[in-house]
């Protein structure tokens, strides 16, 4: 039986732009005083909002913290009644600073506030991350490699079928052990 080719996941850059666009409105922002709050270059804002840019995980944290959301609010596009995320697909941003990538498989309810995520990350790569929205409670199962991940000044390195969670509120590093690693994420907004 012959196999399907995976279809290429769309680009994530206009579902980023209009949500970007729709909380910064929400939130009564102007383009420069979101910027300020993010600590990014108001021509990078623009440029997002746009649809031109190139979103990374570390400037959407960014906007995400300074907007007080959830960071699957800017990434995750409106949800149909039944959904399927297949391997490799889905809404993937990579990271700016290491070998690092998210991909969103589901946000929560805005009552809710809690989105599951694949996280892939190859050996030697550290990828911090400052704090999230105040709350935030990550949750984590290894499902292969060997990872080092949580609180800056409390690490713990987990294998296959691990878990662990720690404070995402406050700095945190992820860091891979072997060549690949990779672990489903469950961030909790409280």
């Amino acid at each position: 039986m012959q196999q399907e080719p995976a279809a290429a996941s769309p680009s994530p850059g206009p579902a980023i732009a209009a949500a970007i666009r729709r909380e910064r409105e929400q939130a009564r922002l102007s383009i420069t005083e979101l910027a300020r709050r993010a600590g990014i270059a108001k021509s990078t804002l623009s440029q997002l909002e746009s649809g031109t840019g190139s979103p990374n995980v570390e400037t959407l944290w960014a906007l995400a913290v300074a907007l007080d959301v959830p960071f699957s609010q800017l990434v995750d596009p409106p949800a149909a009644q039944v959904r399927v995320v297949r391997a490799g697909q889905g809404p993937r941003v990579p990271s700016e600073h290491a070998n690092y990538a998210g991909t969103l498989l589901s946000a929560g309810s805005p009552r809710g506030r809690r989105d599951i995520y694949v996280i892939e990350l190859s050996a030697g790569a550290v990828r911090r991350a400052d704090p999230h929205i105040s709350g935030s409670v990550e949750h984590l199962v290894v499902a292969e490699g060997r990872i080092r991940v949580g609180p800056t000044n409390n690490p713990i390195e987990l294998d296959p079928g691990d878990y662990a969670s720690f404070p995402g509120d406050v700095p945190h590093f992820y860091e891979a052990l072997t060549p690949h690693a990779w672990w489903f994420l469950v961030m909790d907004h409280r």
